[in-house]
């Protein structure tokens, strides 16, 4: 029998959250802090980090940073290596952090900009896939969360560089689904236009207007989506593996012709 009480907790649970200092990492941290989770929190900036862990310490939980980038196959290592070592384990990964320096078409790309949104975007969540595999998970399980883009579903222009590296983290989640199991849960989240300073090149020349050709009326916020990671990443989705849960309003709707 499902107790409402317990559904979509995570006490007990250690969990590391990359890019989480702002935006949708950063909500996701602190659902799952309110959800019972001691939480490793990485991104680039300390100073964000050293606010981020003030924060979630001051709502009463437990709370650790490490400042390194997710492109940084040494920092990846030694974020995981960290969480481990301070929190007594890793249970729950979640794959936030991303960039996205490349602005227009995919055929006149710049290959350095391309080359850096590959290595975050792609690379850095399997690297960290990979370590959380060997340090704890390969033997006692967990559960894997990736966030990826509407725009990994179906091409946009503009960020076709980014939708492409979306494209390959949502594969990679359905091969790994089926490597990992039954002891590693692999999903993933596909939000679409999210109100945060990351995406506001989608919305900030007409907020009004983007916002209601939305069939919910309005844009994403970074809570819309945690509230999906904590389903995902909790006993509540312990039967559902390789899924890309789409969180996009309705935005990848459209009328029959």
């Amino acid at each position: 029998m499902i107790d409402p009480n317990k559904i979509l907790r995570v006490d007990g649970k250690v969990a590391l959250v990359t890019g989480a200092t702002r935006g949708i990492g950063r909500a996701i941290a602190e659902a799952l802090v309110a959800a019972g989770a001691a939480v490793c929190v990485t991104a680039r900036k300390q100073d964000e980090l050293d606010e981020t862990v003030t924060t979630l310490r001051a709502s009463g939980g437990e709370a650790i940073a490490f400042a390194g980038s997710a492109g940084d196959p040494e920092a990846v290592e030694a974020g995981v290596a960290h969480c481990v070592g301070e929190l007594g384990g890793l249970d729950i990964l979640v794959n936030n952090a991303a960039t996205n320096p490349e602005f227009g078409p995919v055929v006149a790309a710049d290959l350095s900009a391309v080359a850096k949104t590959w290595r975050t975007n792609q690379e850095g969540p399997l690297r960290y896939i990979q370590a959380a595999w060997k340090a704890t998970m390969a033997e006692k399980g967990g559960a894997i969360l990736n966030v990826a883009s509407v725009g990994g579903l179906k091409p946009t222009p503009g960020i076709g560089v980014y939708n492409i590296s979306k494209a390959a983290l949502i594969h990679m989640t359905r091969q790994l689904a089926i490597e990992l199991a039954p002891t590693v849960r692999v999903n993933a989240l596909a939000p679409g236009i999210i109100k945060t300073s990351f995406s506001r090149a989608l919305y900030e020349h007409d907020e009004a207007g983007v916002a209601a050709r939305q069939p919910m009326a309005r844009l994403g916020t970074p809570d819309d989506v945690a509230a999906a990671a904590l389903f995902l990443v909790s006993d509540a989705a312990s039967w559902m593996t390789g899924e890309i849960m789409t969180v996009d309003g309705g935005g990848a709707l459209t009328w029959p012709s």
